[in-house]
């Protein structure tokens, strides 16, 4: 059985120009949760395929994950990623943005090497993907200047930026496994909502989580006034008091006094509670999803993955 955490570390970014490929290095070697090749993994030995056919797009789908995250980082002006200084703030911009580049290439590349009778819809649903995301990306990018965004807009939003990575990398890991077009269908359905639940518990760790386990400073999203679905609950259910407030504290400059503002008034809409709700539901689906695939030691462990994600801390 594979290691996905040294098949990661095996790869090699000891190239030259250095200042290319060490922010690669740098990049994946700050660990991560893993999850997308973890899902392919799983999603393989669920139908008994062979750890070794579905790792090219495993390792593509990881690679793939973080050259976003350089981007992404570039974009939000985050300073840290996993508790480290991001890509940008450690170089620079253009570095970040060269570096990303070459980590889309290698993830094609690493994908290239894929089972030949299983490269053609394989290298298709990651086109599909990767388009997708680069979507769910410029709405985002899109609901920075719109004040009238709906949470179905933003649902929309997440499933294309965050679910449909997780969503493919189950799919693409059953099939490679040759299982059936509805178990394949299950599990990218499985994926969407936990990509659900996932985004959705990142915007509540933001402004509830510990900054020391969630990697990051806690209030970015307040303090840039970003579309989340805690601010987009709370709009929805603010009553006139609560909403004059809200402006108030989002026409304010970034700061601390800013964060406690509008996480007292989350605290008192109740919008933690349906966010919360909100995981649950979207976790209980992909619970329900599982239940119609073979049962078996892979299906228990992406049971136990799912219920992981739920009560995350980072």
């Amino acid at each position: 059985m594979i290691d996905i955490n040294q098949a990661i570390e095996s790869l090699d970014w000891s190239k030259e120009p250095k200042g290319l490929y060490e922010p690669i290095g740098y990049t994946l070697s700050a660990g991560g949760k893993r999850l997308r090749p973890q899902l392919a993994l799983t999603a393989c030995r669920m139908f008994g395929g062979r750890d070794e056919d579905v790792l090219p797009a495993a390792l593509a789908l990881e690679v793939f994950h973080n050259f976003t995250l350089l981007h992404d980082d570039v974009m939000d002006h985050a300073e840290v990623r996993r508790g480290r200084e991001t890509v940008h703030v450690r170089w620079n911009e253009n570095t970040a943005i060269l570096s990303g580049d070459q980590m889309l290439i290698e993830a094609y590349r690493l994908l290239s090497q894929v089972r030949e009778d299983k490269l053609a819809q394989t290298l298709r649903w990651f086109n599909e993907m990767a388009t997708e995301i680069c979507e769910g990306q410029q709405y985002d990018v899109d609901f920075e200047q719109r004040e009238d965004v709906r949470l179905d807009e933003y649902i929309e939003m997440i499933r294309l930026k965050t679910s449909v990575l997780l969503a493919n990398a189950l799919r693409t890991g059953a099939y490679i496994a040759n299982a059936s077009e509805e178990a394949q269908q299950a599990l990218y359905d499985c994926g969407i909502h936990l990509g659900l639940a996932f985004q959705i518990q990142d915007d509540l760790l933001d402004v509830y989580g510990n900054p020391t386990t969630f990697g990051k400073a806690i209030g970015g999203d307040i303090c840039c006034n970003k579309k989340t679905y805690l601010l987009l609950s709370a709009r929805d259910h603010a009553n006139v008091s609560q909403t004059e407030r809200l402006h108030h504290w989002l026409s304010q400059l970034p700061g601390q006094e800013k964060i406690a503002g509008v996480t007292a008034l989350y605290n008192e809409i109740g919008v933690r509670a349906m966010a919360e709700e909100a995981i649950e539901r979207h976790t209980r689906e992909a619970l329900r999803l599982m239940d119609t695939l073979p049962q078996n030691e892979a299906t228990n462990a992406l049971r136990q993955l799912a219920n992981k994600l739920e009560n995350r801390k980072s």
